[in-house]
């Protein structure tokens, strides 16, 4: 009888524990919350096989009032909310240097550009992109256009 009491509660605590996890951290339905479902059933079927039907009932009212006291306070709480994403990135590709480069500016390219890569101005490397064309490493390159976010290059003749 203690047995049956051990199994039936192991299952539904480890079932629900599980239902939890999948709430939190596992999102969308995963293996996690139906191994959860599937253990609390077998729990709640063990209770009203090995203990009979009246208690089989409580074990069903405790299971649903357990499940549905645990869901509604974590809502409530707001505990969920340690989870959130809380901060926005705000900055742009090439902030750092939009005031240090001009246009006219010469340098050499790094990597070939198909029609992007890297090219070093001023001993720092920069992604720049062509206007299409392909350009080989170690090119010379002068900029033709700066906007917020691209440097526009083309190579030297």
């Amino acid at each position: 009888m203690l047995l049956d009491w051990i199994t039936v509660l192991a299952l539904i605590g480890i079932g629900l524990l599980l239902i939890i996890v999948e709430l939190i951290f596992v999102p969308g339905t995963t293996v996690v919350g139906v191994a959860g479902f599937i253990l609390t059933a077998i729990g709640i079927w063990i209770g009203y096989a090995a203990l009979g039907t009246a208690t089989g009932h409580i074990i069903l009212a405790a299971t649903v009032l357990i499940g549905g006291v645990a869901f509604f306070y974590s809502f409530r709480s707001d505990s969920w909310a340690r989870f959130a994403l809380k901060e926005q990135n705000k900055s742009h590709v090439n902030e750092e240097y939009q005031h240090t480069l001009a246009v006219g500016q010469e340098g050499r390219t790094v990597s070939a550009l198909r029609p992007q890569g890297t090219a070093l101005f001023n001993d720092l490397h920069h992604e720049v992109q062509t206007q299409g064309e392909f350009l080989a490493p170690s090119t010379p390159v002068r900029i033709i256009k700066l906007t917020q976010n691209k440097i526009i290059v083309e190579a030297i003749s």
